[in-house]
């Protein structure tokens, strides 16, 4: 028995299983989830997890070399923006529009789907 961390074991496996460079979308509970990546859904109920909940989760345990957000999020959730600098400040955070984020997304090793009823909170961490 794991003595703490993460305990989804579906979510340990996909971590392990991702090398370098390999993409990761965690996204908000309305996010179209393309198909071809797995899905792993942890969504519970309105804003259990976020994703930023996960974010942080992940981030105990995983080298993370970079964070994608949509250009939207900056609109439409600038606190959300803003907790993500907060809390990760020394990860580059980069921007693409999300026509672009969407585009992105199938090409992501899994796509975990949380909670969050934030607009535009999806990101994609790529993995270090």
């Amino acid at each position: 028995m794991k003595k703490g961390g993460i305990l989804n074991p579906a979510l340990c496996r996909i971590l392990a299983e991702t090398g370098h460079t390999d993409m990761i979308t965690i996204c908000d509970r309305g996010f179209p989830v393309p198909p071809g990546p797995e899905r792993l859904d942890l969504a519970l109920v309105d804003d259990i997890p976020t994703v930023l909940d996960v974010l942080s989760a992940i981030s105990k345990e995983f080298v993370i070399d970079r964070i994608i957000v949509a250009d939207e999020m900056l609109e439409a959730s600038p606190k959300r923006y803003s907790h993500l600098q907060e809390q990760f400040p020394d990860l580059p955070i980069m921007k693409v529009p999300h026509l672009r984020f969407k585009e992105l997304c199938p090409e992501s090793r899994a796509v975990i789907r949380t909670g969050d009823t934030v607009p535009y909170a999806n990101l994609i961490i790529v993995s270090g």
